[in-house]
């Protein structure tokens, strides 16, 4: 095998090596089944075993209660989009949505197909590079939408929006979800896709609380309906089995950490490296605002396009990979998920101090 290197991908991004390597003997053959994990039916015992274990550590891990639904679907965040206002909000309700990024604004759009979507806050002005500090709400929001860490931006809430009396919080945690501990009671629904921090693409995590799955419609597909995951243990259909699996790997790697408190450090620390070098760079800097920035997705420039494109070829051909920026923000974009290991942040900061010297 190749040697692996320093994967900074926004994702599908970086796994943990212990979780790659026990899932690569269970391709083969699952808990010597002689059957590997994607050929056991979804209904069989090996596999049912598999998801009571994966949902039990899902709630252990971040202390989810008993009134709460822990659902896998499939579609990724994006399906959660229409998925959401599908099921609780109709035409002449309102939901009210803090658009901090591309992927709240393309929650929005959906939204406006079942109802209306009030923009409570956004930073758009400033090309999302900040969390707005205020929101103002409409008079009766179904619910209140937001994305606590927006991928392209590199921006992050660091503590949930306050809300009106009564209107749910949901909250799109794609790409950071489970990076710190979180109070699930102050949410309504959280949903993530797990390419990010969790597992590999095709699955996502919806955790909701038993009053939603009750209150949405019944008068929509039921594929598209939350309380079809709820009675059927999302195994209404073939759900995705080694999705599932390896989630569950993950969950029991991180409380190997010391649990979402200690991964919480562990990122702290991570981001600072990169953070503190780019705040004294003469060449290198932040592109979030200070009080926004986000512990999963480092974002920065030089200020001057030829010089990012060299940095980006050369950096790749040095064995750090995934560090070009998305096209709305450009220059770079380093993602730290909880798998990245922290001796990459220092081996990267090591090699733009080196890449500044020789280019400032």
């Amino acid at each position: 095998m190749s040697q692996r290197i320093n994967n900074f991908s926004a994702g599908p991004a970086v796994l943990p090596v212990e979780v790659l390597e026990e899932a690569q003997n269970s391709l083969l053959d699952f808990n010597g089944t002689g059957i590997g994990i994607m050929e056991h039916s979804h209904r069989g015992a090996a596999f049912s075993g598999v998801l009571a274990q994966t949902i039990a550590d899902c709630r252990k891990l971040a202390e989810i209660p008993d009134d709460y639904q822990v659902l896998f679907v499939q579609g990724g965040a994006s399906s959660q989009f229409f998925t959401l206002p599908m099921n609780f909000l109709s035409e002449g309700e309102t939901a009210d949505y803090l658009v901090t990024g591309a992927w709240s604004k393309k929650a929005v759009a959906q939204a406006k197909r079942f109802g209306t979507a009030h923009v409570a806050s956004t930073s758009e002005d400033r090309n999302f590079c900040y969390i707005p500090e205020t929101a103002e709400y409409s008079a009766n929001p179904k619910y209140v939408h937001f994305t606590s860490n927006n991928t392209i931006f590199g921006t992050q809430f660091h503590k949930e929006p306050e809300t009106p009396d009564g209107a749910p919080l949901i909250c799109d945690a794609s790409s950071d979800i489970f990076c710190r501990p979180l109070d699930i009671k102050k949410y309504g629904m959280i949903y993530a896709g797990a390419q990010k921090n969790l597992g590999p693409s095709g699955v996502t995590l919806v955790v909701v609380h038993d009053d939603l799955v009750k209150a949405g419609k019944l008068d929509i597909p039921e594929m598209l309906q939350y309380r079809t995951f709820a009675e059927n243990d999302s195994c209404y259909n073939t759900p995705p089995t080694f999705g599932i699996y390896f989630m569950g790997l993950v969950f029991k790697w991180i409380m190997k950490q010391g649990g979402l408190k200690e991964i919480e450090i562990r990122n702290q620390q991570k981001s600072e490296v990169l953070y503190s070098y780019l705040d004294n760079s003469n060449l290198f800097r932040a592109t979030a605002d200070r009080g926004s920035r986000s512990l999963m997705n480092v974002t920065f420039v030089t200020g001057d396009e030829t010089i990012d494109k060299r940095f980006i070829e050369q950096a790749t051909a040095a064995g750090f990979d995934g560090l070009k920026g998305h096209r709305s923000v450009g220059g770079m974009r380093a993602s730290l998920y909880n798998a990245f290991p922290p001796a990459g942040v220092k081996e990267l900061v090591d090699f733009m101090t080196d890449f500044e010297a020789k280019n400032s």
